[in-house]
């Protein structure tokens, strides 16, 4: 049994068999053959040493003509270790003898060839495993094919391990058969972690190099609860997560009787409940889990799935989609929300050695005006078919603001005078997300309709973390005190006001924070469907009263880890068999 720690970024566990994709993507499965196969296979594994060898031998005689022999003795070794008489008699031994496809027994020795010089001491022995990675690699793309997996064809039940999951990649996993994943890099935060938790499966990311320590088909247990990739367990570790599942399974189903329940404390307050979604699609999971509303439509995706900036009618077909499919609920649409340096229709930053402090978010729209305006007409013009609202990301300063209205306002004068209908008097607001944006909530409250505290990038602008960066991941937390006091400024400023403001983001969707979040004012909570019953719970759990005292003592503490010890406290006295 090995037990690998990473971070935990969406909760829940599960149990199954490994599926393991390497650095380029390909899958190597953990396929028995029957008794007539095996001579065929044998000999499409000798095909594959051979293409392989003639493969090295071309790059040997460039490299040799290119930079001299010297060079060129890389390759000779990688022919001479392909063709080693052990290694074929082992790999044939074990197809012949143990019915292992080509795949697997490829996999299976040459990493354990790869294990042994990795324990050994000194950077030649650790160069030599490399050299043994890359003849593997050499050898699966003969087998395999040179097509990365498609995630979206999986029609089985998996537990997907791989070096790193694209957002898009992690958007075509089909739940009912991907039932978790662990990635070696990545950060809380991250899209690829949004995504997931959106999705509702457990994932670990930043768990570092171990995809070299699993083969396919291998028992694991990701634990997305303890951020746990546990592979090949005991019988006892097993025994006991096991039971953990099946709790989990007697909660959701305790939970989904809560549906259509509203979300009502104890004494009587109303909290609406809102979802945050990705897609058009995830609507579907907002209204299974009686979502009140969405309460954060990320419209990033658009940009990034396409290869090309989307035109108004694209962006249009998919924010109509989510309006009719929510009927009279409130949507929140924010703008674009990226990066410039994620949209490859757009000229390179000449100067983005940070990108999370450059040119980004409102930035980027304001200045790419074009793009920006196709946006908003889009918007508009879904807005006749319901009740939508603008937010706009990352404001930093009442002049951005103040531009990103004038857009808006260009952009419904145009639709005037084109005679397109659209709702005049719909909702602007912002999202709370920088430090200076909490400061000057007095001014803000005089200049939009509500506001979202969007607590992934404020935790990371107050506290100076890199979510994506595992190195500094430890300091990225919602329980911070300073981040908690910045959300009280902000609530209390927007109550002052008379301002409705919300929380969106990973802190709103976790049930350890509700009890706090209530009792410093907030009553909208949007979060990831599947988030969406267990802070219900919670909700017709507690009284004000009894959140407004958990707030106050909160705000006395000095350190996010007696924050948390505090909160499990209370949420344990309050719902003793609530995961934690």
């Amino acid at each position: 049994m090995q037990r690998l720690q990473g971070i935990a970024v969406s909760p829940g566990v599960a149990i199954g068999e490994a599926i393991v994709l390497d650095n380029e993507g390909f899958r190597i499965p953990r396929r028995f053959l029957t008794r007539h196969a095996v001579r065929n296979e044998i000999k499409r594994l000798e095909a594959a040493i051979n293409e392989s060898t003639a493969e090295v031998e071309r790059s040997r005689v460039r490299i040799a003509a290119e930079l001299g022999d010297d060079y060129a003795s890389i390759f000779s070794a990688h022919a001479q270790m392909l063709n080693d008489p052990r290694l074929r008699e082992e790999l044939e031994e074990l197809i012949r003898e143990r019915h292992y496809s080509p795949e697997y027994a490829v996999s299976r020795v040459l990493r354990r060839y790869a294990k042994v010089f990795q324990a050994l001491e000194g950077s030649t022995m650790a160069e030599r495993a490399s050299d043994i990675f890359d003849i593997e690699k050499r050898l699966l793309r003969r087998l395999l094919g040179q097509k990365r997996e498609d995630l979206s064809r999986i029609t089985s039940e998996v537990l997907v391990l791989a070096r790193n999951l694209t957002p898009s990649e992690t958007a075509s996993i089909n739940p009912k058969f991907v039932r978790a994943f662990a990635t070696e890099t990545g950060g809380p935060g991250s899209h690829t972690a949004i995504v997931a938790e959106g999705l509702g499966i457990p994932a670990v990311v930043g768990v570092g190099a171990f995809l070299a320590e699993v083969s396919g088909g291998e028992t694991v247990i990701i634990d997305g609860d303890q951020g746990l990739v546990i592979v090949q367990p005991d019988e006892e570790t097993l025994a006991r997560y096991r039971h953990e599942v099946d709790h989990q399974r007697s909660l959701a189903v305790k939970l989904q009787e809560l549906r259509d329940l509203p979300a009502e404390t104890t004494d009587g307050v109303h909290v609406q409940m809102l979802g945050n979604i990705e897609f058009p699609s995830e609507v579907e999971h907002c209204l299974a889990r009686g979502a009140d509303g969405v309460g954060l439509y990320r419209t990033e995706f658009l940009y990034l799935t396409g290869g090309s900036e989307p035109t108004e009618d694209e962006h249009y077909e998919a924010y109509a989609s989510v309006m009719k499919a929510m009927g009279d609920r409130p949507v929140v649409m924010r703008t674009l929300d990226l990066g410039a340096d994620k949209l490859p229709h757009l000229p390179t930053p000449e100067d983005e050695r940070n990108p999370f402090l450059g040119l980004r978010s409102i930035r980027l729209a304001l200045k790419h005006v074009d793009m920006f305006r196709t946006q908003l007409r889009a918007m508009l013009r879904a807005s006749v078919h319901g009740e939508l609202k603008i937010m706009f990301p990352l404001v930093s300063t009442l002049i951005e603001l103040r531009r990103a209205k004038m857009v808006l306002a260009d952009a419904m004068e145009d639709l005037e005078e084109e005679g397109v209908p659209f709702d005049r008097n719909l909702k602007v607001g912002m999202m709370v997300e920088v430090p200076s944006a909490v400061l000057m909530m007095d001014h803000f409250v005089e200049e939009v309709d509500f506001f979202s505290i969007g607590t992934n990038d404020l935790i990371q602008y107050a506290l100076a973390v890199d979510r994506s960066n595992k190195d500094v991941a430890g300091l990225y937390t919602a329980a911070e005190p300073a981040v908690i006091k910045l959300i009280q400024m902000s609530v209390d400023a927007a109550n002052a006001g008379g301002k409705p403001i919300s929380m969106c983001g990973q802190m709103s969707g976790n049930p350890l924070y509700t009890m706090l979040l209530l009792g410093l004012g907030l009553r909208a909570l949007s979060a990831t469907p599947a988030a969406l019953p267990e802070v219900k719970r919670v909700c017709r759990s507690v009284s004000i009263k009894r959140c407004q005292k958990v707030a106050a003592h909160t705000l006395r503490l000095e350190s996010a880890r007696d924050v948390k010890n505090y909160l499990r406290e209370e949420l344990n006295r309050l719902l003793p068999d609530q995961p934690l």
